[in-house]
């Protein structure tokens, strides 16, 4: 009977063994990933903030700027780039939706972003774009990968088209997370006029050559980032932007005008909700990674221990029985 329980831990113990790589070098890799259907919604706000007035061409202090920011997963689209791409693949469209205090549109700028839904690298297809802008991306947006490392990386920045480092500064403690955090500065650059804007009977395309005034942009950009799911559990800008020379600035100090200015951070119930939705996600994908493979590995080995000791037991137990013989090899009897 012992002998047959032994087997049946040894058995165990072999599977167990050979489950643990399984687990973390295909279950991981395969299901660790980006759902291509996710959606998601951030609320941010910048309290106070400066706003122009379009009507009068005026900035004025405002108590409040709001910027709902979507991300919408494109399943049909992505389906139709893994089929050359070879890969699995997320497609997301987002778009960031400015409004002022009255609710009224101050800009709103689509995006389409094509990533790898496991590595989060740029997929380069049709249809990448910003506010219909055909882009390139280098680098990651919205997302670090899974595992995040304590370094820079390139992260792109959709008013300039651009990508540039974004910088690790080091480890913090966020509402219970361990997080790293990283900043980016973007200098002060020209960049293109929103296609939608609170400007009625004017094409935005046209506003440089028609008025000779341009627009300009720098902004100081924070993630606190969960490393494990490279997910950001809050991000900050300090955001300027400005329209320079020509007709429309003529009037303003040095020909600068402020179109906005402000601190925008995301609101504390969206905030609360991604803290929680991290904290989540992070034991799943270390359950994958790391718990189920090392539990499954030590598990293996308990029962290979305890296999062994049935085995070495068992043997002690019908050496003990069995009868002793003398030199002759006939059984001794008691007298």
């Amino acid at each position: 009977m012992r002998r047959r329980a032994s087997l049946v831990l040894l058995s165990l113990a072999v599977f167990c063994t050979a489950l643990a790589p399984l687990l973390r070098w295909w279950m991981y890799p395969s299901f660790a990933k980006i759902p291509p259907g996710q959606y998601q919604e951030a609320v941010l706000e910048a309290k106070p903030a400066t706003l122009l007035d379009y009507g009068t061409l005026t900035p004025r202090k405002v108590p409040r700027i709001t910027i709902v920011q979507t991300l919408k997963g494109n399943v049909e689209r992505s389906k139709e780039i893994e089929a050359s791409a070879g890969r699995d693949v997320v497609v997301w469209d987002a778009l960031s939706y400015m409004a002022g205090p009255d609710g009224k549109m101050v800009s709103a700028i689509p995006e389409r972003y094509i990533f790898d839904a496991h590595t989060q690298d740029p997929v380069h297809a049709t249809g990448e774009m910003v506010d219909g802008d055909p882009v390139r991306r280098t680098g990651i947006e919205f997302k670090w990968p899974f595992f995040t490392e304590p370094r820079d990386y390139l992260y792109f920045d959709a008013q300039t088209r651009t990508s540039a480092p974004i910088h690790y500064v080091g480890p913090r403690k966020f509402r219970g997370l361990d997080v790293y955090y990283y900043e980016q500065t973007i200098p002060w650059t020209k960049v293109p006029f929103p296609k939608k804007m609170p400007l009625p009977g004017f094409d935005a395309s046209t506003i440089e050559k028609t008025f000779g005034t341009s627009r300009w942009y720098t902004t100081k950009r924070m993630f606190w980032v969960e490393p494990v799911t490279g997910a950001p559990v809050n991000g900050e800008e300090i955001h300027t932007e400005e329209l320079r020379g020509g007709t429309l600035a003529a009037n303003a100090p040095d020909q600068r005008l402020v179109v906005f200015d402000g601190h925008v951070k995301m609101r504390e119930d969206y905030l609360r909700h991604t803290v929680d939705l991290v904290a989540a996600n992070r034991i799943k994908v270390l359950a994958l990674h790391t718990y189920a493979p090392v539990g499954s590995a030590v598990c293996g080995a308990v029962l290979l221990g305890l296999a062994l000791w049935l085995e070495a037991r068992g043997r002690r137990r019908d050496a003990a029985c069995r009868p002793a013989r003398d030199p002759a090899g006939e059984p001794v009897s008691a007298p």
